[in-house]
Order: C-alpha cells, then structure tokens, then sequence
C-alpha cells in the first residue's frame, strides 16, 4: 500500500463533553455558576479522528461507547470516519466535565467510563484487520496503552502516539515503537525529566537522546510548533488570533498534520496546514464543532498572513 493510501487506525477514546462558561476557572472551596452549558461530542480519540476526516483523511476509529449515547456517532459518520469498529457497549460512556474561561482557558475533569474496557481479545481482532502499511494513532485515554503498542509494532504498523492526558506510566512505555510522538511542552518536559518551563531547544535535544529514531512534533501553543527528527530540526509560529476556547486545538493540529502526512505531503505543508487549522480551531466554542472543515482550511491559508518554516 502506498503511502499516500496508507489506512490510519485510530485507537481513541470518545468521551460525552458537558461544557460550562464561566468566568475564571473555579477556586478550591468556590461554588461558582456557569453562563452556559453544552453537551458535544469529545474525547482525544474523537476529536483526532474528526480532524483527520474533516482534512480529507481516511480514518477509522477503534472505540467504545455507552449504547445511551449512540447519538455521538451521527458526527463521526458524516465527517467520513468509519465507525464500523465503534462497539457500543451498556456501561457508561466516557465523559468530561470542562470549564471554559473568559480568558479561553480550560479545566477538565475526565472520567474513562467504557474506554477503559478494552481487553486483549478485542485488541488482537482490532489490529489482526489492519490493513498492512496502516497507521495507528493512539492517545492515552483508553487503556491497555502498553499492550497496543506492542501488538502495533509487532504486526509492522506505523504508529503514531499523542501521551495526553500523560499519566506517570508513560514514562515507562516502549515509545521507541513509536514512529511519531506528538507532546506538548509539559509532557515532553516529564517524558525526558526536565523542567516544565525548559525552552525547546532543551527539550528537543533530551528527546532526541533519548529518541533518536522518533519523529517529533512538540506544539507550544502561542509560541508554535517545532520539529524533529535525526537531527534536523523546523519550526512554525503560531498564527496571532483572538483565542475564544482552546479545547480540541492540540486534537485538530494532530488529526490535520496526519492526514497531510497520508496525502505524503511535506512536513512544511503539515505543519502549515495543522498549525493554521488550530488557529481556526481555538477562535470557536467546544470540542466537536470547533474543529474546521478542509475548505475552511484552504480559504484561512489564503487569508492569514503567510508563516514561514525555519530550519536549522
């Protein structure tokens, strides 16, 4: 298979998003109203394989889901995400709890509910019908992290592996199975034992000692994107926008940069298209409907001042 048509398996979580607005994120002890409310479609899982589909990728989802909110597939179908390995299941569906601020900023309380169900009988029938070159993208909200790789890796699919939310037994996974790693600076910072507040250049170098055969895609938010691998390095600003909500902006950078990655795109063009689909992303309420569409895409690259790749 070639890479251009290369199957993207994503082993993700689909969770039940209940949304509040409110005016800074709650103090501890506060009982504080929100000024809205709204149930969307969510989870990292969900989030990628809507970007990867909205940007013109071919994508299907691995997950489960309560069968009370089977409704959540209705968006996933008409991006194009095949849903045909969604089981739906009668425990509760994964869900999250998300405040929202007046300043974009977010607080998420997130509980697992069936995308902590998988077991290895379902792994094995999952990655036995990936189509040989496949992909599998994988974040870390559903479980068994450790045992997916592995069988990935094992069957010679490529893997592509966003830590988020990082827990504390990432550090121990076989990420070097890993044919690309997408973190933010926080998580890069745990995953090589550096402080959080550590610059790029630092934590890109820790990396690639301890990675040097991974891809690596480390965004900053405001500050843009950065990426590496054996030794050559690029970097992308971010696009100067009015932020309203930042939930999804990570999720729709990775499902964008993937599906141009499909296309076998260059990395400048990824990064461009990821990193201006992310702008689009944070400048609209929610997860779900806030990740834009490729037409949307196309028409902002035209109209946001161009941003040049920079390589060292």
């Amino acid at each position: 298979m070639s890479q251009e048509t290369a199957k993207i398996y994503n082993y993700g979580s689909i969770n039940i998003d209940y949304v509040y607005r409110v005016p800074h994120l709650v103090r501890p002890g506060e009982t504080l109203a929100s000024t809205s409310l709204r149930q969307v479609l969510g989870g990292k899982g969900a989030n990628q394989s809507l970007a990867l589909a909205r940007a013109g990728g071919q994508v299907t989802h691995w997950g489960r889901l309560g069968e009370n909110d089977r409704w959540a597939l209705a968006p996933l179908e008409e991006a194009g995400v095949d849903v045909a390995d969604i089981e739906l299941v009668p425990e509760a569906s994964g869900h999250a709890l998300i405040q929202v601020d007046d300043a974009a900023e977010n607080a998420i309380i997130l509980h697992p509910g069936a995308n902590h169900g998988f077991d290895d009988r379902h792994l094995d029938a999952l990655v036995d019908s990936a189509a040989t070159g496949g992909w599998v993208l994988m974040q870390n909200e559903c479980n068994a992290a450790e045992r997916m790789l592995r069988l990935a890796a094992a069957r010679g699919l490529f893997i592509a592996f966003n830590p988020a939310p990082l827990s504390a037994d990432v550090t121990d996974l076989p990420l070097e199975l890993c044919q690309i790693l997408f973190v933010n600076r926080g998580e890069a910072a745990a995953l090589v034992a550096k402080d959080e507040n550590a610059d790029a250049d630092t934590l890109l170098a820790a990396l690639a000692a301890r990675l040097p055969d991974v891809e690596i895609v480390l965004t900053l938010g405001g500050e843009g994107v950065c990426h590496q691998y054996r030794g050559a390095r690029a970097r992308l600003p971010a696009h100067s926008v009015d932020a309203i909500d930042t939930t999804a902006a990570g999720d729709t950078f990775i499902g964008y940069f993937m599906a141009a990655r499909q296309r076998n795109e260059d990395i400048g063009q990824a990064l461009r298209l990821a990193t201006t689909a992310s702008a689009l992303c944070v400048q609209q309420a929610g997860a779900e409907p806030s990740i834009p569409v490729a037409e949307a895409v196309a028409d902002a690259l035209k109209a946001l001042p161009a941003l040049e790749v920079l390589t060292d």
